[in-house]
C-alpha cells in the first residue's frame, strides 16, 4: 500500500520555520565575551608595599623622637662583691664613656675596659631607662703565685696586679706559659690529697721535660720536705707515699728532706743532715 505522505500545518501562534536553514543562536553579552581583568598580583605586592611604608614612617617618628628620649647619663650603679678594687677606680676607669648619652654610650667599648683591669676576671654593662648604666663586676680569685710576677686564678689564668708582694703567703707554682691550667688542676688535685696527712703545698713546679716536683711546707706534720714525682702517673705515686708514711715514715718525718717518688715500686728517702751541737768551750784558768 502506498502511504501519502501530508504536510501538516504549523500549530497556531508558531511561525513556520524555513525548511533547509539553520536555526539562529542568541548572541552572548559583551560582557560576557570580554575577557575579565586579573588584579592577583596587586595582592601579593600589597604587604610588601605595605611594610615598606610602615618600615620608613616607623624610622622617620624614632629620629624625630630621639632627641626627646635620649637623655645624659645621670647615674653609674656598680654592683658585686669587691674585695680587691674601690668603686672609685672603677668610676674613674669608665670616666671618658659616661659623657655619652643614653643610646649612644658605648657598652662594648666600657666592658673591654674595665675586664683590662687586672682585678676584674668579668664585667657585664647594660642600660636602665631613663639614665642610668648598670655594672656589674667579677673580681679575680687568686689563688696561687704564677712565678715570681703573676698570679693564677681558679681557672688556672695569670693576671698581673701591682702588688705582688702582699700575695706571698700564696703557695708558688712554676712552669712554661702553656701550662699554667695544667699545673693549676694538677696544684688542686695533689692538694687534697696531702691535706689530710697535714701537708700543704708552697711550691710546685713542672719543668720543660715534663717532671714535677713539689715542696711542702712546715705544719702540723713536721718541717716541709720535697717530693720528686717524675712524669707521669702522679696520683699513683702519690697513694704510694701516703700509704707508706702511715706505716714507717710517719715517726722519721723530722729527719727526712726529699722523697723520691720516680721508681715504679717504691722510693727512696734523703734524710737530713744531722744538726751539729755545739762543743763546750774549755775553761781557761784565770790566773
Amino acid at each position: 500500500m502506498n502511504a501519502t505522505a501530508r504536510h501538516q500545518p504549523p500549530a497556531p501562534g508558531r511561525k513556520p520555520v524555513p525548511r533547509g536553514a539553520s536555526r539562529m543562536v542568541a548572541k552572548e553579552p559583551l560582557s560576557v565575551r570580554l575577557p575579565k581583568a586579573n588584579f592577583g598580583f596587586l595582592k601579593v605586592l600589597f604587604w610588601p608595599v605595605m611594610l615598606v611604608v610602615l618600615g620608613f614612617g616607623t624610622y622617620e617618628a624614632a629620629q624625630r623622637l630621639l632627641p626627646y628620649a635620649d637623655r645624659p647619663i645621670t647615674r653609674i650603679n656598680v654592683q658585686g662583691d669587691l674585695s680587691y678594687i674601690s668603686q672609685q677606680a672603677v668610676q674613674q676607669r669608665i670616666a671618658p664613656y659616661v659623657a655619652a648619652s643614653f643610646f649612644t654610650i658605648d657598652l662594648a667599648g666600657m666592658r673591654s675596659e674595665l675586664e683590662q683591669m687586672p682585678w676584674i676576671a668579668h664585667a657585664e654593662v647594660r642600660r636602665v631607662w631613663p639614665d642610668q648604666v648598670v655594672i656589674r663586676l667579677e673580681e679575680q680569685l687568686p689563688v696561687a703565685r704564677w712565678g715570681d710576677e703573676a698570679l693564677l686564678n681558679n681557672q688556672g689564668q695569670a693576671f698581673t696586679p701591682r702588688e705582688l708582694a702582699n700575695y706571698e703567703h700564696l703557695p708558688q707554682l712554676f712552669g712554661p706559659q702553656r701550662a699554667q691550667q695544667q699545673v693549676m688542676q694538677q696544684y688542686q688535685v695533689l692538694s687534697q690529697m696531702l691535706r689530710p696527712m697535714g701537708f700543704s703545698i708552697v711550691r710546685l713546679e713542672l719543668r720543660e721535660r715534663g717532671s714535677w716536683f713539689l715542696t711542702t711546707g712546715a705544719g702540723s706534720a713536721g718541717p716541709g720536705i720535697e717530693l720528686l714525682l717524675g712524669r707521669d702517673h702522679l696520683v699513683e705515686k702519690m697513694r704510694r707515699f701516703i700509704a707508706i708514711y702511715e706505716k714507717t715514715l710517719k715517726e722519721q718525718i723530722t729527719n727526712i728532706a726529699r722523697i723520691d717518688l720516680r721508681y715504679s715500686n717504691g722510693l727512696a728517702v734523703g734524710w737530713r743532715e744531722p744538726v751539729a751541737t755545739p762543743t763546750d768551750k774549755p775553761a781557761v784558768a784565770k790566773n
